[in-house]
């Protein structure tokens, strides 16, 4: 056998060894490649669909949750990330992953001036390697705006299971609660005027064309708002606009549990009723503007809905969707009242303190869209724990309530209310249990001394010494940093054997300028990476440390002073 057959034989031997199982052949750090290698990147346009790409190399994954895009002078219509693969690590808990490639189109609705996305993406090696988030520009040709079909995703999430069917069940709740329900009575004499015999045809064309008045008057105003919402909708992107209006949903929650009373000026309320007034009951024209008239008139149980709705129409920009959607909350709304008006006060359901809680239950109702607009700032980790806490709020109220029924079943539905709040609880106790790993491992990192930069490294290994200097490159998204700091820096015996080097650390977790300059002078592909320096300041040959080691075997790989 020749010496060059022989060579290739054993190159090709080596190449079929696991990454691991090569570094420690060659004494040196694992051969993991460079994050362009790791996660091809690609894109192309056609028309109005901008495709994006990951090319994922075998034995790495990009996270789910940290891909996100970004429109600059560009609108994108609605779109969703391909299910993950399910992964759960000790730190940061259940996630999804993308171990192999993953295709994603983003359907482009309008550019402006010199449109790009900015595509951001992060990833591991499933061997124990972090690379820092990546951030990509995708320059984008002109496209011709076409309308909206669906709320966009930079708005909302695409998975919003809202229709213009659920206003209808809005209205028709608003009409149970304590403001509106006892109000009927009234304004069933007051449609139907001084005429005490009318036939019940005639009775039911009254109370219809007074429910249309009110329809009339709330359909305007979603025509209007969304109508209006077109304008800013590339505005309703910004992250901070997008906070302040979760916090106006959040306030208009607080007023369905007493919090404070919303409603129009009393002055301006009894000018509306006086006009209303004036209205001839039992004549068709005359009801059909009293119904006009009472949609202006809010009270304080109507005005959070419907102003929760008005706000979701605005961002929307659906001009169809939101003049449909408040027809059908007016018609939920005008619905008992047709029905009282029909056949009388017998179909009313007692007033009481159920009333109450209607109230306070679309209280509940209102706080889930400021859920979803949160979960499009802050992440799907963090919506799932907004989630998380709604659910536990609103399964704790319904538990005090079971609790003080007086019925049998009340107290049974309790004990079931207790068990869906522990259930729904997960997120948030996985979320206590990062917070108190994350105290535990710190203290740790009080054996290393900060570094922000290049040039603060540079200071300390120029300062005389006569050990070697340890620098950690830290962050918190890296999972095998954690381990480190948990397990092999915590070790009595890794901390003897540090005992005499000057150790560093350079926390990069925001991935700052500073970060990614200090990374690249230092040829650092990813996380968690340990570099070993000798008195002079020069890095010690084949010392340097990629992904996690348990003490005894980091133990081995300290090198000693020179």
């Amino acid at each position: 056998m020749s010496s060059g057959l022989f060579v290739r034989i054993f190159l090709l031997l080596i190449t079929l060894l696991p990454v691991g199982a090569q570094a420690d052949l060659f004494g040196q750090q694992k051969g993991f490649v460079p994050v362009d290698q790791a996660f091809g990147f690609d894109f192309s346009q056609q028309a109005n669909t901008v495709t994006l790409r990951w090319q994922v190399k075998q034995g790495y994954y990009l996270y789910r949750q940290k891909i996100s895009v970004e429109a600059h002078d560009a609108s994108l219509g609605a779109w969703q990330l391909p299910q993950g693969k399910p992964h759960r690590d000790e730190f940061f808990g259940d996630s999804e992953i993308y171990p192999q490639d993953i295709v994603l189109s983003l359907p482009l609705t309008a550019t402006q001036h010199n449109p790009t996305l900015v595509v951001t993406y992060q990833g591991c090696a499933a061997a124990g390697f972090c690379y820092p988030p990546e951030t990509k520009t995708v320059p984008l040709n002109a496209v011709v705006a076409k309308p909206v079909t669906a709320p966009s995703s930079q708005s909302l999430p695409p998975s919003l299971p809202y229709t213009p069917l659920w206003a209808l069940l809005i209205g028709i709740g608003v009409a149970l609660t304590p403001c509106v329900l006892p109000m009927y009575p009234l304004i069933s004499g007051i449609i139907l005027g001084r005429k005490q015999q009318l036939s019940f045809s005639r009775t039911a064309l009254l109370a219809i064309v007074y429910v249309q008045g009110m329809a009339i008057t709330y359909t305007i105003l979603g025509v209007v708002v969304a109508a209006a919402g077109l304008k800013f909708q590339a505005a309703l992107q910004n992250p901070i606009l997008l906070t302040l209006l979760s916090g106006l949903f959040i306030l208009l929650a607080l007023s369905m549990f007493g919090a404070f009373s919303l409603q129009l000026p009393a002055s301006l309320q009894t000018r509306l009723a006086l006009l209303s007034n004036k209205q001839r009951g039992g004549s068709i024209v005359g009801v059909l503007c009293m119904g006009i008239l009472a949609g202006l008139i809010c009270s304080p149980c109507t005005t959070a809905p419907l102003s929760a709705i008005l706000l979701y129409i605005a961002q929307s920009g659906q001009v169809l969707q939101g003049a449909g959607t408040l027809y059908l909350y007016a018609l939920g709304m005008g619905l008992p009242l047709i029905l009282v008006t029909l056949f009388g006060n017998k179909l009313l359901p007692r007033s009481g303190p159920w009333m109450q809680t209607v109230k306070e239950g679309f209280g509940f109702v209102i706080l889930a869209l400021p859920v979803f607009l949160l979960e499009r700032v802050l992440g799907e980790v963090w919506g799932e724990r907004l989630w998380a806490l709604l659910a536990v709020s609103l399964a704790g109220w319904a538990f005090i309530l079971s609790v003080k029924s007086t019925k049998t079943w009340g107290r049974w539905l309790a004990l079931v209310w207790l068990v869906l709040a522990v259930i729904a609880a997960r997120p948030l106790q996985e979320a206590l249990f990062t917070f108190t790993v994350t105290a535990t491992v710190k203290p740790s990192a009080q054996q290393f001394t900060p570094i922000a930069n290049r040039q603060e490294l540079e200071q300390k290994l120029n300062k005389p010494h006569q050990s070697v200097t340890m620098l950690d490159l830290y962050a918190d998204w890296c999972v095998a940093c954690k381990e480190f700091e948990k397990y092999t820096f915590s070790d009595p015996k890794v901390q003897q054997a540090m005992s005499g080097m000057q150790r560093l650390q350079a926390n990069v977790t925001k991935n700052q300028p500073q970060d990614v300059e200090l990374l690249s002078s230092l040829k650092v592909l990813g996380l968690p990476t340990l570099l070993f320096f000798d008195a002079q300041g020069q890095e010690i040959p084949h010392s340097r440390i990629t992904g996690f080691l348990p003490p005894e075997a980091f133990i081995k790989r300290l090198p000693t002073a020179k």
